[in-house]
């Protein structure tokens, strides 16, 4: 009997010690294939929007959707990097619309950015978010006010009301939003957030990870 209790620990142990090689060689294989960045490419267009010095030896990517929830539980960990390290990363801004008021929000970010307010826009909206997002869950619950929330917006940031409804009404960015959720999908992109760093995908939406990998290529 005590033979097999210990032969069922050193079992548990192998499996738990073959689970973590296992996992650190799948994060370690995603994050040291990387894709080239240029001023056209899949990662980056010369469209796409930037904050951070365009000379910084990182480049941050994200894909991301305006009313996702990861997205907005995410971005103070993103914030918190532009922070820590000011003037050597950039932040790249590319929109995956993967929801049913995505299209609509990301309309709001980009009306705001023709004003110069792009990045206050999407801060803005994440913090609305429990408001005129979809909610997942047991149930997933879709807000039908969205439209009316988003005028009341609209006046509540100080941005041009007509101006807006005439790019929603003319589906504006349609083509951009579509490219963009393109070249997420020729990356290997299915959900959001994803994030690139200098090319490299980022494995684990962990503070910890996206650190680690910022000082290797800091390092490089």
């Amino acid at each position: 009997m005590k033979k097999e209790t210990i032969l069922l620990g050193v079992i548990a142990f192998l499996v738990i010690v073959a689970a973590v090689i296992g996992t650190n060689h799948y994060r370690s294989s995603i994050q040291k294939e990387r894709k080239p960045i240029t001023a056209n490419s899949a990662l980056v267009r010369p469209d796409s929007p930037t904050i951070g010095a365009a000379e910084a030896p990182v480049t941050l990517v994200e894909f991301y959707d305006p009313e996702c929830e990861s997205c907005r539980a995410f971005h103070p960990t993103i914030k918190k990097m532009l922070k820590d390290y000011d003037g050597k990363i950039r932040l790249v801004a590319r929109v995956m619309p993967l929801h049913p008021n995505s299209v609509l929000a990301a309309t709001f970010i980009e009306t705001a950015g023709e004003q110069g307010k792009y990045w206050q826009a999407q801060e803005f909206l994440f913090q609305k978010q429990t408001e005129w997002g979809t909610k997942h869950g047991p149930a997933t619950i879709v807000q039908p006010n969205a439209p009316a929330l988003f005028e009341k917006y609209v006046m509540e940031f100080g941005m041009d009301l007509e101006k807006f409804n005439a790019a929603v009404k003319e589906n504006r960015y349609a083509a951009k939003f579509e490219r963009d959720k393109k070249d997420g999908q020729s990356l290997g992109v299915r959900q959001t957030p994803t994030i690139f760093v200098n090319g490299r995908q980022l494995a684990r939406l962990y503070e910890s990870d996206l650190k680690a990998l910022i000082e290797e290529e800091l390092k490089e």
